[in-house]
C-alpha cells in the first residue's frame, strides 16, 4: 500500500491535530468523539469517547494505523484491546514540552513525512519565542496555577508539558514541585503554591466560570489581584501543536497585569 493511501484513526484531539499539523489530514479515516479540529474532521467517522472507545467501529474502518494517548489517563485499556485485536497501533505517552516535540517527529517518521515534522516544530519553537519577546523583564518569575479541573481543585504538575511552556515564557509552573502529571489539591496545597495567577482550564468543559474560582476564600495573589482567567483546554491541555497557540495566550494574560509580581526596569 502507498504510504499517502494510508489509512489513520487518531483516538485523542491532540493525535489528531498533530496529524492535521503535519499536512496529513486526508488520510484520517476515523476518530475519536471529542476531536474537534480542525472543523474538517467533523465530517469524519466516530469511534467513541477517548476512554470508551468502540474497537468494533475501528477494525471496520480497517485503519493501518490506529494513534493512541496515555496522556489521557484510562486508555491503558483501550491500548491492550487494540492488541489483543491485533489492530496495528502505536501510543504517544508524553511529559514534556520536549516530548510533546520528539512525539511530532515520530508521528511524522511514521507517516514519512520526516521534514513537516521538523517545519512544525519549528514553528511551534518560533511562535513560543515571539510570546516570549513580548513580555516584560520580571523581578521574579509569574507563579501559574493551570486547573484542570474545580473540584476538587486539580492542576498540572511538574510532569506536565505546562511546565516547560511556562519556562519558555519565564514564568513558572506554581505545582512544578510536585513530581506528578497532575494531581486534586488541598487549599493549604494552593495557598502554600501561592499562585499569581490561574488559568481557568478544565477538562471537557465548554462554559468555563473563572468566578468559581475567584469565590474561593484562599490566601493567594491571583486572587488577591483578581488574576483568573479562562484559557481553554485547548490550548494548553492537548499535547500537540496548538500548544504553541496556548503559549501566545498565556503571554497575552502575563502582560495584562505585571504589577502583580514587580516589573524590572
Amino acid at each position: 500500500m502507498a504510504m499517502r493511501n494510508m489509512r489513520i484513526i487518531s483516538l485523542t484531539g491532540s493525535n489528531t491535530e498533530i496529524v492535521w499539523a503535519l499536512g496529513c489530514l486526508d488520510r484520517l479515516v476515523g476518530v475519536d468523539d471529542h476531536s474537534d479540529f480542525p472543523p474538517e474532521v467533523r465530517q469524519l467517522p466516530r469511534v467513541g469517547p477517548d476512554l470508551q472507545i468502540d474497537l468494533d467501529k475501528v477494525e471496520r474502518l480497517e485503519p493501518d494505523l490506529v494513534l493512541a494517548s496515555l496522556s489521557v489517563p484510562g486508555m491503558e485499556r483501550v491500548v491492550q484491546g487494540l492488541a489483543e485485536r491485533g489492530i496495528p497501533h502505536q501510543v504517544l505517552d508524553p511529559e514534556s514540552l520536549q516530548d510533546v516535540y520528539s512525539d511530532i517527529r515520530q508521528v511524522a517518521q511514521w507517516l514519512e513525512v520526516p521534514r513537516q515534522g521538523e517545519h512544525v516544530v519549528g514553528a511551534m519553537r518560533w511562535m513560543i519565542a515571539q510570546a516570549r519577546g513580548s513580555l516584560p523583564r520580571w523581578v521574579r518569575p509569574p507563579r501559574v496555577m493551570v486547573e484542570w479541573w474545580p473540584r476538587p481543585m486539580v492542576a498540572a504538575g511538574r510532569r506536565s508539558w505546562v511546565t516547560g511552556l511556562l519556562e519558555a515564557l519565564g514564568a513558572e509552573n506554581a505545582f512544578a514541585h510536585l513530581d506528578v502529571r497532575s494531581k486534586p489539591l488541598t487549599p493549604e496545597e494552593v495557598e502554600a503554591a501561592a499562585p499569581d495567577l490561574i488559568t481557568v482550564s478544565w477538562c471537557g468543559v465548554r462554559k468555563l466560570r473563572p468566578e468559581v474560582v475567584l469565590k474561593r476564600e484562599l490566601d493567594v495573589p491571583a486572587l488577591r489581584y483578581r488574576q483568573v482567567f479562562p484559557l481553554e483546554e485547548a490550548y494548553l491541555g492537548r499535547p500537540g501543536p496548538r500548544l504553541a497557540e496556548g503559549a501566545k495566550r498565556l503571554a497575552e494574560l502575563l502582560a495584562q497585569s505585571p504589577y502583580a509580581w514587580g516589573v524590572s526596569r
